[in-house]
């Protein structure tokens, strides 16, 4: 399944096609190995409070959320080979393509929304 990603604050779509990872495999891979990361899509990872981008080959803006939704802390095109603060608040990270959170204006603070999105080819 695939989800639709909207800053419910400034009423701006961040995806529509983002994936979830829940089980600790879905977790540790990640987005490892992925060669792009295209618009629309994004990797919503719960339970996770920091990450790392080792083995990425792209960089990637990053949400990381409280219970609420609300963005506790984002970093812009965090790098490959780097990793994160633990931000003790956050519950779970939202991974988006290099870009994605400046040109939505998004901002700490800002609460996101997840609905479920349709299928792909669907």
């Amino acid at each position: 399944m695939h989800w639709r990603v909207t800053n419910e604050t400034r009423q701006r779509l961040l995806a529509d096609r983002a994936e979830r990872a829940e089980s600790f495999i879905q977790r540790f891979q990640g987005l490892m190995g992925r060669a792009s990361l295209p618009m629309g899509g994004g990797m919503h990872i719960e339970p996770c409070n920091s990450i790392h981008t080792f083995f990425m080959r792209i960089p990637i803006d990053v949400a990381f959320l409280d219970a609420e939704g609300r963005i506790v802390k984002q970093l812009s095109a965090m790098p490959p080979w780097r990793t994160s603060s633990i931000y003790f608040k956050a519950r779970s990270v939202l991974e988006l393509p290099a870009g994605v959170l400046g040109a939505s204006g998004t901002q700490e603070g800002d609460r996101l929304v997840f609905t479920p999105g349709e299928a792909p080819g669907a």
